[in-house]
């Protein structure tokens, strides 16, 4: 069976907003209501994706509710008669504000393929550490949901240049979409390959010596996986062929190409006595390299080694270690240094450190020798420079 496949898209009638429909991706922005609280307001009694998703920065607010009105209106899209259905690979072209051109294509991979537990191999793989307790709610959403949409940005190995190859073609497909995406996340551009079986077999030939890697998206892939694996258990042998919900649909992009950016992750702690932080930490600390540190009491640093992957992996077990001893403090994770440093501003008694860039080129060849990286260890871009959900795909089955 192969891995990756063409799926059978939904996409919005031409007569819908695609600006308004179109909403960056649900764990973005997790520390900044008033993002997300924007969105709403641009996208207010107009059909949009921000009504069928669930923004992670209001999983503190009776998300139970929020989650049975997400699948409501899923259902409620579907029988509004609001999609046109295309089958084949979708050629993305997005501009974001740091890059001209990030090149990738719409796909399904198959979820018995793919393998998020340490030390188990797969011919798709996580690219960090999946923390066990954030796969629940992402399960609770999808476990009832008509329709899927893809946030998830899966890399490839693609030395042949595959994937530019295809975009020098585009003239040749047609063109699916193109428009502005709101909250200043650039433009993106689609195009259709319905020829897609000489595509599909050149990818999944490159998959049979370097596996496919997870770059964002992690815990909704696992999520799917979940939710996949429990309907194998109550189905009928004869009710899995074909099953739509053992595909998940993805973006999948080369490590190589010129737009993806490798950005850190940076973490902000709350309600934290700095005085008795940095006096742990401290102790803890290796390395002659410094790492900057922002609190209420300004910039410092910690000394770290000049390995980036030592560094992650060091400053995540201190707070693992740490966090569970100081139930009154908790962390977040953030994107991008002005996000950090407005965060830390607006909030006393925070303290965020940042963390340090990986180098692409090492890390396939990090996770083929010593497996998973840390959770959060890198992002592919800034926060801006997430996906925007606009496809959609049935994963009920019979559903359309």
């Amino acid at each position: 069976m192969a891995v990756v496949k063409a799926p059978d898209i939904l996409l919005p009638k031409l007569s819908i907003d695609y600006h308004k429909w179109a909403v960056i991706a649900c764990d973005q922005f997790t520390s900044e209501k008033a993002y997300w609280n924007q969105v709403h307001q641009l996208v207010d009694n107009v059909p949009s994706t921000y009504h069928i998703i669930l923004p992670e920065a209001y999983l503190d607010m009776g998300f139970e509710t929020r989650i049975k009105s997400v699948n409501e209106n899923m259902d409620l899209y579907l029988r509004s008669d609001l999609f046109i259905q295309k089958k084949g690979l979708v050629l993305v072209d997005r501009t974001t504000p740091f890059q001209p051109h990030r090149l990738g294509f719409v796909c399904i991979i198959d979820l018995d393929e793919y393998q998020y537990e340490e030390g188990i191999k797969g011919k798709i793989v996580a690219s960090e550490k999946t923390v066990l307790n954030r796969i629940p709610p992402r399960v609770k959403i999808r476990e009832q949901a008509p329709i899927e949409l893809p946030h998830i940005l899966v890399l490839i190995d693609d030395t042949s240049g595959l994937i530019p190859a295809l975009f020098k073609q585009k003239d040749k497909y047609e063109k699916l979409y193109d428009f502005d995406l709101n909250m200043g996340g650039g433009h993106l551009v689609g195009y259709l390959i319905d020829d897609f079986d000489s595509t599909l077999s050149k990818i999944n030939k490159m998959i049979e010596t370097t596996p496919l890697v997870v770059g964002d998206g992690n815990h909704s892939l696992a999520a799917a996986k979940v939710c996949w694996e429990n309907i194998k258990k109550h189905a009928l042998e004869a009710d899995l062929i074909d099953h739509p919900a053992r595909y998940a649909m993805v973006e999948l992009t080369s490590i190589y190409d010129d737009g993806l950016a490798f950005e850190p992750i940076h973490r902000v702690l709350f309600n934290i006595d700095e005085d008795n932080f940095f006096h742990e930490i401290n102790r803890t600390s290796q390395g002659s390299v410094p790492l900057k540190v922002i609190s209420s009491d300004g910039e410092g640093y910690l000394l770290t080694s000049n390995n980036p992957f030592e560094t992650i992996s060091w400053v995540q077990e201190f707070l693992d270690n740490y966090l569970p001893n100081h139930p009154e403090a908790s962390i977040d994770y953030v994107h991008g240094m002005d996000s950090l440093i407005k965060i830390v501003e607006e909030n006393p008694k925070s303290i965020g450190i940042t963390m340090p860039h990986l180098d692409r080129s090492q890390l396939f060849a990090y996770i083929k020798e010593k497996g998973v990286l840390p959770r959060k260890s890198f992002s592919l871009g800034e926060a801006l420079e997430k996906r925007y959900y606009l496809e959609s795909r049935i994963i009920q089955k019979g559903k359309m």
